[in-house]
């Protein structure tokens, strides 16, 4: 009795009447969605591993056959492919949320946050792989290649995660078992975000850190969250009820083949920003240096930074957010373009305009406080 007495006061703490600020927004509403979204990308991935086979002789054709003869496989396969799409597309509107509003000055809550997108985009690349198509197989072998640009022990890390001197089937049964496992230990550091969130509590498009105007969560958010879990459904059943291979590339519907190259080698939408930083840099261990560094900067967001209110009362750091923002989605085309000019040189300038973001944004907030002032 004493047990379930406490479960309900957690709960009541926890959600119920959790200090929450009066003033959030919907953008505010991401970060529950991608809770949801986590949850179904676990379910429906724990159908699909019951149907799947490592033999990678066996893969792609196992795949194809349980989508067609399994009753309602289809679907959950398509739920699984898109939503991992619909996950990033929330994930990137929740760093970008906390970017424009100065979220990431909760120090603890950011980086937690970071490290589960690392996870994320890690996990999202191993079931890329699982298919075992021809832009599977291919991209498997290029990304998994860049770790032989390591010093001394690259080659020796990259054949031992092959398990071979080639991407081949113990390759596919590694990259099932971790891509299986993730999800959990992503599970789990979702917690600690969540632990971390509340103990610094919630921002607000204000910026300020006042308690006097704060409400409790239910039931004003608790119906706003439920109202973003209901469209966010229904925009994910019309993308697998209308068009279920939107997010799907044409070459992964041909069966891994290792003597046959695919004329244009490209990851997911949601890994080309980096893949095009990747390849603007001439020198290989160069380019996997700065793709590392375009993760890695997210994490220095935080450093020689004074406590700001928000994006929204720097005018000049609104346009560098937003300039920031139109580089991202240029490199995320960019990457998905050929290997010619003036894609190449193209992704050169944006490049060198994505890692000045940071810079530029202190350099602003230095000289607009030091205007204010004087003014």
């Amino acid at each position: 009795m004493m047990k379930k007495n406490k479960m309900i006061q957690l709960i009541n703490n926890s959600l119920i009447n959790l200090p929450t600020p009066s003033n959030i927004s919907t953008w505010w509403n991401m970060g529950s969605i991608l809770g949801m979204s986590m949850m179904i990308q676990t379910l429906t991935g724990i159908f699909l591993a019951m149907q799947f086979s490592s033999y990678s002789e066996l893969t792609f054709f196992n795949l194809i056959n349980s989508s067609r003869n399994i009753n309602n496989m289809w679907i959950i396969r398509t739920i699984h492919t898109n939503g991992a799409s619909l996950l990033f597309i929330f994930m990137y509107m929740h760093i970008g949320r906390s970017l424009y509003f100065g979220s990431y000055m909760n120090k603890n809550t950011w980086k937690s946050g970071i490290i589960m997108l690392m996870m994320m985009m890690m996990t999202a690349f191993l079931g890329y792989v699982l298919p075992w198509g021809q832009m599977s197989f291919w991209g498997a072998t290029v990304i998994t290649n860049l770790l032989s640009t390591m010093p001394y022990i690259g080659k020796e890390i990259t054949q031992w995660m092959w398990g071979g001197f080639a991407v081949n089937n113990y390759t596919l049964t590694r990259f099932f078992t971790l891509h299986f496992l993730m999800p959990f230990i992503i599970m789990a550091l979702m917690m600690i975000h969540l632990m971390f969130l509340h103990e610094s509590g919630s921002n607000n498009p204000l910026g300020t850190n006042s308690n006097i105007d704060k409400i409790p969560f239910h039931p004003l958010f608790t119906f706003k969250d439920m109202l973003g879990f209901t469209l966010t459904l229904m925009l994910l059943s019309s993308m697998i009820l209308l068009n279920p291979y939107l997010t799907m590339d044409s070459e992964n519907f041909l069966p891994a083949n290792p003597l046959s190259t695919p004329n244009h080698i490209k990851p997911e939408w949601y890994f080309l920003f980096a893949y095009a930083i990747l390849r603007s840099i001439p020198n290989k261990l160069g380019g996997v240096l700065a793709m590392a560094m375009s993760m890695m900067m997210l994490f220095m967001v935080t450093l020689n930074k004074k406590q700001m209110q928000s994006n929204k009362f720097y005018p000049l750091n609104k346009i560098i957010f937003w300039t920031f923002l139109s580089t991202t989605i240029m490199l995320t085309w960019l990457g998905g373009q050929t290997i010619k000019f003036p894609y190449t040189e193209a992704s050169k300038l944006m490049t060198i305009m994505y890692f000045m973001y940071m810079p530029m944004e202190n350099l602003t907030t230095k000289l607009w406080d030091k205007m204010m002032k004087n003014f």
